[in-house]
């Protein structure tokens, strides 16, 4: 499994209920059943995953996450995730609000926008940098709001959102040393990861 899906299960209690926005094959679905007797389901807009995750017996539907979330009840789900898939989605502010209308809590992950190494691609070449995580040319990529954690912040701070947890890390894993400072993450941390909670 990804490792920023394996970094979202740890977060996730035993018995959740979960929806996973974006859930691709059903991955994080999979083994949330399985490892955590979760009540997990997921959304995804590219039918041949669905086909897929539906073929292993997976709850997942099709679906879109700028239009299909309104749909949801209030407070139907424990946790919603949206793992790599804020960048790509028309309206993020948005689907975030969605996000913690349905569920108690939402995990966000994201590729860090504000990666050093970004910047200094950018700054040398002049032209979008291509990385492990970044890893299109920018005319094949499907990412249309690329963000940094320092923004992803002001975003939640902006709306209210309570930030419960958060991590920066490589694509090994490796959390040191930004683990503190916020500042040293949106540096060195090449994807992030938040654990939100509703306003007020």
């Amino acid at each position: 499994m990804r490792l920023d899906l394996r970094l979202i299960a740890e977060m996730i209690p035993h018995g959740a209920k979960v929806l996973d926005i974006g859930c691709g094959d059903g991955a994080l679905i999979e083994h949330l059943t399985r490892e955590k007797q979760a009540d997990a389901r997921g959304i995804e807009i590219d039918m041949a995953e669905v086909t897929k995750a539906v073929s292993s017996g997976l709850a997942v539907i099709h679906g879109d996450a700028d239009n299909d979330l309104a749909f949801y009840p209030d407070g139907g789900f424990d946790y919603v995730v949206l793992s790599r898939t804020l960048q790509a989605v028309e309206r993020p502010r948005e689907v975030l609000r969605q996000m913690l209308r349905i569920g108690r809590h939402a995990i966000v992950s994201f590729p860090n926008f504000g990666h050093w190494q970004l910047r200094w691609r950018l700054l040398v070449n002049g032209r979008m940098p291509d990385t492990e995580t970044w890893n299109r040319p920018w005319y094949e990529t499907p990412n249309i709001h690329p963000c940094t954690i320092l923004d992803f912040t002001a975003l939640c701070a902006l709306e209210g959102y309570g930030v419960e947890r958060w991590l920066a890390v490589d694509e090994r894993g490796l959390k040191a040393p930004w683990r503190r400072s916020l500042r040293l993450a949106n540096l060195f941390g090449e994807q992030a990861l938040f654990l939100l909670r509703r306003a007020g």
